[in-house]
């Protein structure tokens, strides 16, 4: 590239700081100097937090007022009746607005009938014929459950704003005119960018000049930052480290990965599961025939048999009530809700009720790596000393190198010798060599840290001993640091991404439900060979990128029915969207891999997973238990009133009661029984053991 097209980098912003820290300083200066402007903004934005707390919140503000006016009216019933009916027309009014509402819409822009129109008919045929309070208990109970319910789905809206987040809003694209800040939009293929430390990079394409770390966990998963120089590709969206990069781009910002991700988990969530458009469908059905067969009821005896209009309303009145899926709509919520609470309790927030059920049936679960089977840091797990030199002495020597970096990697081996109380020593003349490790002056001597590289001149007769150590310990899946005192290799530490302590007994425990695991990550073949023969995963996907997960979600989808996916990254998103089920760490995941789960492991306790299943699988039993009792109610009631001439109280009674069990049966998912206590963490012995490997 032409050296007159270097810009000088902008040092007056540290180089921690990207575009969006300085854009929100730029955001708040220009608030500091037009107070009314801010001021409006937050009235504004109070408005518009008002509004959503009524959207979330309101129909279950209602239900609830709808139950304190019917709990009035009932008291008022036996002194003053036209007051007690007033009261009863208002519990009408603020129970069943929501739902009367949302029945309205869907009759007249889609033309359908449903559950909601149903049930506030129902109740008002049932206060017709003076049963004002079975009409107004039948839309308290109605009302609240669909609160809950809009309550719970709240909670799994899959916003993907933090997606949206990573994505640059600008470049500074250089050319032979130099450099100009351009939208990302009018960067074209053969643009050249320049990317400062510390910022996003705005494009894919390949680096042509300059030498940087990219932690480019958000994409690839890969828990630690990746070496970039001339002729290596780079990600849109992931952050660059300490080196200024010069990048020609080779995708446009509509192709990029990270535009690829975002439509992918869009088109996830427009996808409704077959499940869902099987009951839409049987909804529309049941309404239909119900309301039906009532019209026939009212009109068909007078007409045809000569029955009296008063005896024929009255018994049609008792079948629509009686026919109503209170029952059947209670047979589900309460169970759901009971399911979600408990599971709340012990560390598991399902963000819908409708993945209690889908977490049941699935047959396979495919993990991520990094963060999720494994801590997401790395530690050292072995030292290896050499010439006379010994292990805790190499350390330390190590440590106090990288006392300066901020490296991932160097925190790891400051950190270990920390927790072995090993005293460090500040060194001098500290330099980063950038895609090697670092130089120092240590006590008078020249050290460096990093990279094997194998044509240092060294000890003739060791070099095979410390590359036959390192070449082993790389076989395991770790990553090798080579300390050299001025050429001569002193020691090797090899670091790895811990695996979670958990975690064996995590997949142990799938397989023996019934469910086969898999691993997917964007690791290398090795580390991931490495983690997954130490958990007893036979199913292993490598070196996979965010489409490459999702390609590989949904095999494994054909293949089993039903998936799920447990991941914590940004780069999991997609494929945690496409699963049946997504399965997010709360602690660790990232802000878009836990807005697109339907499940959130809140303390990253994954051997909450299998709970979860087990959880799931109670849960069906319960609903399916429900539901055949409720239809079983119904189906009697109905034939009683026919063939007897069921009368309204007792028909009433029959109905509400068959609703009351099943909530109680419901209900007993509160006491928690499907969750396991879990295994106390290993002592620190099993942790040494773990950290055991070759020692020279």
């Amino acid at each position: 590239m032409n050296t007159t097209m270097k810009p000088t980098i902008n040092r007056t912003m540290e180089p921690a700081q990207g575009q969006a820290e300085y854009q929100d300083k730029q955001a708040g200066w220009q608030e500091e100097q037009l107070p009314n402007a801010s001021g409006s903004l937050g009235r504004k934005r109070a408005r518009m937090q008002l509004g959503e707390d009524l959207k979330r919140y309101g129909e279950g503000l209602a239900a609830l007022a709808s139950g304190l006016l019917i709990a009035v009216a009932w008291s008022l019933s036996s002194a003053a009746e036209s007051a007690s009916i007033a009261v009863y027309v208002l519990a009408f009014l603020v129970g069943g607005f929501a739902k009367a509402k949302e029945g309205w819409l869907t009759l007249v822009r889609e033309k359908e009938l449903d559950v909601n129109l149903l049930m506030i008919v129902a109740a008002i045929g049932a206060a017709g014929i003076g049963y004002w309070t079975e009409g107004a208990v039948l839309i308290f109970i109605f009302s609240l459950s669909g609160a809950l319910e809009t309550y719970t789905m709240d909670r799994s809206s899959r916003d993907i704003s933090s997606l949206m987040g990573l994505k640059p809003e600008t470049a500074v694209r250089c050319s032979e005119e130099g450099e100009s800040v351009v939208p990302i939009e009018s960067l074209n293929v053969g643009d050249v960018i320049l990317v400062r430390p510390g910022e996003r990079i705005p494009a894919d394409g390949l680096v042509r000049e300059g030498t940087s770390s990219v932690n480019q966990a958000s994409i690839t998963g890969e828990s630690l930052p990746v070496d970039k120089g001339q002729g290596d590709e780079t990600f849109a969206g992931t952050l660059n480290g300490q080196g200024a990069l010069f990048i020609e781009v080779t995708k446009r910002s509509d192709s990029t990965l990270l535009t690829k991700m975002i439509r992918l988990v869009q088109e996830a969530q427009s996808e409704k599961p077959a499940t869902q458009r099987f009951i839409d469908k049987l909804e529309r059905i049941y309404v239909r025939l119900v309301l039906l067969a009532t019209a026939l009821l009212i009109l068909a005896p007078p007409l045809l048999l000569g029955a009296s209009w008063e005896s024929t309303f009255y018994k049609a009145m008792v079948f629509l009530v009686v026919a109503s899926p209170c029952a059947l709509v209670a047979a589900t919520m309460p169970a759901v809700l009971a399911a979600i609470s408990s599971g709340a309790r012990h560390g598991l927030l399902f963000k819908g009720g409708a993945h209690v059920d889908a977490i049941a049936g699935i047959r396979a679960i495919a993990f991520d790596k990094t963060g999720t089977l494994t801590l997401g840091r790395p530690d050292v797990t072995d030292v290896a000393a050499f010439g006379g030199v010994g292990e805790s002495e190499a350390l330390r020597i190590a440590a106090s190198l990288e006392s300066l970096s901020e490296h991932p990697l160097a925190r790891a081996i400051v950190r270990e010798a920390e927790s072995r109380g090993l005293a460090l020593r500040r060194p001098s003349g500290f330099q980063a060599l950038i895609g090697w490790g670092i130089q120092a002056e240590w006590e008078g001597e020249t050290w460096r840290l990093g990279k094997a590289e194998l044509g240092v001149p060294a000890e003739e007769e060791r070099s095979a001993e410390w590359t036959r150590v390192a070449a082993e310990l790389e076989a395991q899946g770790k990553t090798v640091t080579v300390l050299y005192r001025e050429n001569v290799v002193v020691a090797i530490i090899a670091l790895r991404d811990v695996v979670r302590p958990e975690a064996k007994s995590v997949v142990a425990r799938l397989r023996g439900m019934g469910i086969e695991v898999a691993m997917l990550t964007g690791d290398s073949r090795r580390a991931a060979a490495a983690i997954a023969g130490e958990l007893g995963i036979a199913r292993v996907f490598a070196e996979l990128l965010p489409e490459d997960k999702v390609a590989k979600v949904k095999e494994l989808g054909a293949g089993f029915r039903s998936v799920a996916m447990v991941g914590d990254g940004v780069n999991d998103a997609p494929a945690l969207a496409v699963a049946s089920v997504g399965i997010a760490m709360g602690g660790a995941g990232s802000d878009a891999a836990l807005e697109t789960a339907d499940i959130v492991l809140m303390n990253d306790d994954i051997g909450r997973i299998a709970d979860a299943v087990e959880l799931g699988r109670r849960t069906r039993r319960i609903v399916k238990a429900n539901i055949a009792f409720a239809l079983g109610v119904i189906s009697l009631l109905i034939a009683g009133n026919f063939a007897a001439g069921l009368a309204l109280p007792l028909g009433v009674v029959g109905h509400e009661g068959s609703t009351i069990l099943v909530i109680l049966n419901g209900l007993r998912l509160l006491g928690g029984a499907p969750f396991r206590s879990r295994t106390p963490l290993r002592a620190a012995g099993a942790e040494e053991e773990a950290r055991g490997g070759i020692r020279a």
